[in-house]
């Protein structure tokens, strides 16, 4: 795969990559030479605001997002001594499955309906029943589920007038494309996780927008994710200290995202992350589906009708989320002696089960919303580190619950591949994880933001191949599984989950 724009080859020495989160939005330069990261930053520096104006819902306003990306990259910009005009390409990776909607003027008609917002469950639902099992699996690869397509059924529902002004729907990271560019488009990857491509036909799910009453003109035109989607305004320039006319080359949920830059692009590639939400997402190129969508098939970032490839992904929403929780409840502490603490238990957390679903409706469990649980606090018995190991462990048995309906759909998971970031810079972490599914943990120096920066590198032609853009990609660590009880451990806390959601 090559993409050449001359202009873009002859000028510059850094790629941007910019990573909106639901917590920050970080940005980081990556220098072309050497593939090291030359700045980075993130703002804000607490974690932005999601309004909850009732049970279930969660909202961010889009300009927080763009305010944020542009306060970002002119701080990696002085970090790095970087000059507008030696940023050569710039690439977005978003948080997936938001909903923006923009009337004619591409003015923003009401706060983000962000991932971990569950009202639109009901509407996901409605449409698996009446489109039924087989339509919706053989041609979404899910249920509508609560999804973004769902999200914009409620607004059609409950906000009709919001809805008659709709232009367009985008994704986060769209949005902020178009902010950027003025050019509104997404792409087939994005398309895909909004419940809109039907990958029997590869074309946007015709009968899936008839059922929910949409126009068809609500989707904007698709570009390809590699490639050039749109060049700078002089007024985003003026804003982000950028050069007029700098194309932004690629974009690309979170997730996909993410294993992108771990270079995880072939079929039998795994790659996890455990931020806000966590997640494990395999690639095929098998069109498999979980027939109860406990896990999720999407079309990954170089998945194409003639070379399918397609990204399975395990979602649990209650995980780094937790570990915050958890911090802030028991005040002066910081992450690593959180760590510390965990690390002084044995494993099981001597009798401790936590089950980290406290973050909305989780897909794992049939988009239930069934709350966080602790069990088996003995005060006698157990302080601060026995939580501590619990909640880490919880995390990881939710995603080793995850990981057996992912089998399930044929992905075989023996190397977990990710970033050196977040629950991941836990000991504890990674060898439960190691422990208890028997996979290879491989640990680099990478993130979102660099992924994106490396994919705006390929899609601009700056790098001529995948090989080429992740040749400078550093392994930090590699964890094996080791010895312990962590099957024991594991069962007691799934006979726990189970006797909640009988």
């Amino acid at each position: 795969m090559k993409y050449l724009i001359p202009e873009v080859m002859e000028k510059g020495m850094f790629l941007l990559g910019i990573d909106i989160g639901s917590s920050s939005v970080k940005a980081s330069l990556l220098e072309v030479a050497t593939g090291r990261c030359a700045g980075s930053a993130f703002y804000p520096e607490t974690e932005q605001k999601i309004e909850s104006l009732q049970p279930g819902f969660a909202e961010q306003d889009p300009q927080l997002w763009y305010d944020c990306a542009r306060d970002a990259v002119r701080s990696a910009m002085r970090i790095a001594g970087a000059k507008p005009e030696e940023v050569s390409a710039m690439g977005i990776a978003y948080q997936m499955h938001g909903l923006v909607c923009i009337d004619k003027d591409q003015q923003v008609l009401r706060s983000s309906i962000i991932w971990c917002d569950s009202r639109a469950v009901p509407y996901g639902e409605a449409a698996f029943e009446a489109l039924g099992a087989e339509t919706c699996l053989g041609h979404l690869m899910n249920s509508p589920g609560n999804f973004t397509a769902a999200k914009l059924a409620w607004v059609k529902d409950n906000e009709p007038l919001i809805f008659e002004k709709i232009d367009k729907i985008m994704l986060p990271g769209d949005w902020l494309a178009m902010k950027l560019t003025s050019e509104a488009c997404t792409t087939v990857s994005g398309l895909s996780e909004g419940m809109f491509w039907d990958f029997k036909e590869e074309m946007p799910a015709g009968f899936l927008l008839d059922y929910f009453g949409f126009r068809s003109e609500l989707i904007p035109k698709r570009v390809a994710t590699f490639g050039n989607q749109g060049k700078l305004t002089p007024e985003a320039a003026a804003e982000f200290g950028l050069a007029e006319g700098t194309p932004v080359s690629y974009r690309a949920g979170d997730q996909p995202n993410n294993a992108l830059s771990l270079n995880v692009l072939n079929p039998g590639e795994i790659a996890a992350t455990a931020g806000t939400s966590g997640v494990v997402y395999g690639v095929t190129a098998a069109k498999k589906y979980d027939p109860q969508s406990r896990v999720n098939t999407f079309a990954h970032v170089n998945h194409s009708t003639t070379d399918p490839h397609l990204g399975v992904l395990l979602c649990i929403n209650g995980t780094g989320v937790l570990n915050a929780w958890t911090k802030r409840l028991f005040g002066n502490i910081s992450y690593q002696e959180m760590d510390e603490l965990a690390a002084s238990v044995p494993i099981g957390s001597e009798g401790i089960t936590i089950l980290p679903f406290g973050n909305g409706a989780e897909r794992v469990l049939g988009n239930r919303n069934v709350g966080a649980q602790i069990s088996g606090l003995d005060f006698n018995r157990h302080d601060r580190a026995q939580i501590c190991r619990a909640v880490q462990e919880g995390i990881v048995f939710s995603f080793m619950y995850g990981m057996e309906a992912m089998k399930e759909t044929g992905i075989e998971i023996k190397t977990i591949r990710a970033g050196f970031a977040n629950m991941f810079m836990s000991e504890v972490f990674c060898e439960t994880l190691a422990g208890v599914s028997g996979a290879t943990i491989e640990l680099y120096e990478t993130d979102g933001s660099l992924g994106a920066a490396r994919g705006a590198g390929v899609g601009a032609g700056i790098y001529g191949s995948f090989d080429e853009a992740f040749q400078t990609l550093e392994k930090r660590n590699v964890i094996k599984a080791g010895e312990g009880d962590y099957a024991a451990a594991y069962s007691r806390w799934k006979i726990q989950l189970e006797n909640l959601i009988k």
